[in-house]
């Protein structure tokens, strides 16, 4: 492999990364622009529309949809947030009563055994305390955040809504653009190229989409049977934290049904973790098969990307990992990148 090849390498992982953090809403935008592009196409061939006509009322019908879906989602789940918020103190007194008799106990029990072994459960049942506080802190901390990034999940949206327009009205201005930087002889090869990467991008989309279907319709059904309370926040919250590949759901179930079967709910407590374990193995089953079909890399190559992406760039390289792999493959289906190992 060459120097230049390399280079072209490094360029590329930068400017995948780039895309998928400070350049999101715009990666975003492009990726519906084109999805509505073949209503844009329809609207000015039968429509006798000019582009411009034809991509604001489809742009504009989009938004008006997502705000709707936003309005209807966000209202239940923005009630029974403030519901749980509301009953936070009770639960929080609740928990503590429970931890000071608990404790209380515990140093009764260690009183009446060897002194030796006292010490050591002394310092265990202290450093779960430690623990304890620390959670309740980082928890505190993560709401807090949470309030913080709403200014700037609403730029975000700004953002992304005003973009679909953009790049609606230019989208074909935007692909000459992109050709235009090839030599002729390349193009067509480069038109192969895009176009793959269209399907392939689309497809695993599509492959994420009915992963966190899945996942939330299992939790909500999960939670409507434990008749547990929010079921629609909490299976909301489980489906966004269902994203990482190695906590997964557990970070959310674990440690709720551990502190159920520790106040001796242990129906509930079981439910929670017969349901950790069915969405868990069904989503590792799922995941790199429905993956693997939708964007035509294997399954192996599916989860090998997904697990390397996250260990180098976190959350967000769930989807960079098999974005190179798409890459990849369609550069190298139309001739563009070769590698051929030489002894």
């Amino acid at each position: 492999m060459s120097g230049k090849q390399l280079l072209l390498i490094g360029i590329g992982l930068a400017l995948l990364y780039v895309m998928f953090t400070a350049g999101a809403p715009f990666l975003l935008a492009a990726l519906v622009a084109i999805s509505l592009e073949p209503v844009h196409v329809m609207m000015m061939g039968k429509l006798k529309w000019n582009r411009v006509a034809a991509a604001s009322l489809t742009c504009t019908l989009f938004l008006l949809l997502v705000l709707l879906l936003v309005y209807m989602l966000g209202l239940q789940v923005l009630g029974q947030l403030v519901a749980y918020w509301e009953n936070a103190p009770s639960y929080f007194a609740a928990a503590n009563d429970f931890a000071q008799q608990t404790m209380t106990q515990a140093r009764g029990w260690l009183d009446r055994i060897q002194p030796d072994l006292a010490e050591s459960l002394r310092t265990l049942l202290s450093s779960v305390t430690k623990y304890a506080e620390s959670f309740a802190n980082t928890l505190s901390s993560s709401f807090l955040h949470f309030a913080k990034g709403i200014p700037g999940t609403f730029v975000f949206f700004v953002v992304f809504f005003v973009a679909v327009y953009l790049f609606s009205f230019g989208l074909p201005a935007i692909r000459s653009g992109i050709l235009s930087l090839f030599e002729d002889e390349m193009q067509g090869q480069i038109q192969q190229v895009l176009h793959s990467l269209k399907r392939s991008i689309f497809g695993f989309l599509q492959a994420q989409m009915i992963l966190s279907a899945f996942t939330y319709v299992v939790t909500l059904t999960g939670l409507l049977i434990l008749e547990i309370h929010y079921p629609l926040a909490i299976a909301l919250l489980v489906m966004f934290v269902d994203i990482l590949p190695i906590l997964g759901v557990g970070s959310v179930l674990i440690p709720w049904a551990v502190y159920l079967f520790i106040v001796g709910d242990n129906y509930t407590g079981f439910g929670l973790s017969l349901l950790f374990i069915v969405i868990t193995v069904a989503r590792r089953v799922l995941e790199p098969k429905v993956i693997g079909d939708s964007v035509g890399i294997g399954a192996l190559s599916a989860l090998i990307s997904m697990y390397i992406g996250f260990k180098l760039v976190g959350v967000i390289g769930v989807f960079i990992g098999p974005l190179v792999v798409i890459i990849y493959s369609a550069v190298r289906k139309a001739g563009l990148f070769q590698i051929k190992i030489k002894f």
